[in-house]
């Protein structure tokens, strides 16, 4: 009997696994994967200030090729479950609709994932030709220092190597099928402060309004585009999210102002080129005046999977099962693939994203059964 994906993304919603909590989740899908021959890892990483967080790895088969599949069981907070239709942890089906939190990013998608990997080990007598891993983590909703980074680390330590991986992030926009993440953009942070001198509103001339000079740096720094795009990449964009001088009182000339900003850059740029590039910008601006920019640690690399047989062996896969043509797209925010980048070749394909972190995230029934599929012909093009 083929594997239930269905029922596995079922039985994952109901484990309440959200970051750092493992929930359950790790356990399901060890019981799963051992059950059918894997060699199966749970390992606990820790870091200063940050919570405990276990993750597992499993692995069958010993020759090459070696295909990972990655994903993340902690999911975000379900906000106020009085809201939701049906309990977030419930893993209610409905009107053909699987409710949870988590059924979109990304447990549904790990479900389809062990299915199709149930069902192509079954149909080749127990064993891949090659090797099938799987990396699964409890640490990306958060700060992702002890999840798939530290993870990694570890199995390259006991001699892992890669070929490609395949992570189940929640690609589609609209229909599954609409969109392969071959890249993503890298992401910065940084907070301009400018300094002033305190005083009061009606002697000026006394003071050095901090306000003035963030106004026109701010404004030099976003006046002209970081870069004009690339062949697989928009244009670069800085954004500024809060300005602030804490001044309570209209009369008082505040001391210092501060404004943060993030930058989603692509491959143009490194963090050190585009922190150069901004700091030469705001000192233009500042003629002299009193400035700095605190710029904040970043794991947040532009990367890119060039389209070559393994990109085309996806698409293809995806495009027959779906009829639908995959963009090959290097939108939207980070993912853990930024880390798995730096041991072999990554692509992202998963369900529709539309309901992710939202309150009644769901996932049509049907969608997990065709992705299952997609997965299961990708496993059998992979492994001829």
């Amino acid at each position: 009997m083929p594997a239930d994906a269905v029922a596995l993304a079922r039985d994952l919603l109901r484990c309440p696994s959200v970051t750092p909590q493992e929930g359950g989740a790790l356990s399901l899908i060890e019981k799963a994967l051992a059950g059918a021959g894997f060699a199966v890892h749970r390992v606990t990483f820790s870091e200063p200030g940050a919570d405990d967080v276990e993750n597992l790895y499993a692995r069958i088969g010993t020759a090459g090729p070696h295909l990972v599949l990655a994903g993340h069981t902690d999911v975000v907070p379900p906000g106020d479950e009085a809201r939701w239709r049906h309990g977030p942890f419930a893993g209610d089906i409905a009107d053909g609709l699987l409710f949870g939190r988590g059924a979109v990013d990304m447990k549904g998608a790990i479900a389809c994932e062990l299915a199709a990997v149930l069902d192509h080990l079954a149909a080749n007598g127990g064993k891949p030709k090659g090797s099938i891993s799987f990396l699964i983590t409890g640490d990306e909703e958060s700060i992702a220092v002890n999840g798939t980074v530290k993870l990694l680390k570890w199995a390259a330590a006991r001699g892992e190597q890669f070929d490609h991986c395949i992570l189940g992030e929640p690609t589609n926009p609209k229909v599954l099928g609409d969109m392969v993440k071959i890249g993503r953009r890298g992401s910065l942070n940084g907070t301009l402060v400018v300094a002033g001198t305190q005083g009061h509103v009606a002697y000026p001339a006394l003071a050095d309004n901090p306000v003035r000079r963030i106004v026109a740096i701010m404004a030099a720094v976003m006046a002209e585009p970081l870069d004009a795009g690339s062949d697989h990449f928009d244009p670069s964009n800085l954004e500024f999210t809060s300005v602030d001088v804490g001044n309570k009182i209209v009369n008082v000339i505040p001391a210092e102002a501060r404004a943060r900003f993030n930058i989603r850059f692509n491959d143009h740029h490194t963090h050190a080129s585009l922190q150069a590039l901004i700091e030469a910008r705001a000192a233009a601006a500042a003629q002299g005046g009193r400035f700095c920019i605190e710029w904040e640690p970043s794991n947040a690399d532009v990367f890119l999977t060039r389209p070559g047989p393994f990109v085309d062996l996806v698409s293809a896969a995806i495009a027959e099962g779906t009829g639908h043509k995959p963009t090959l797209s290097t939108s939207g925010g980070t993912s853990d693939a930024r880390f798995i980048k730096d041991y072999c070749p990554v692509v992202e394909f998963g369900l529709v994203n539309d309901t992710m972190h939202k309150i009644d995230e769901r996932v049509a029934t049907t969608d997990l059964v065709a992705l299952t599929a997609i997965y299961r012909r990708i496993l059998d093009r992979y492994f001829v």
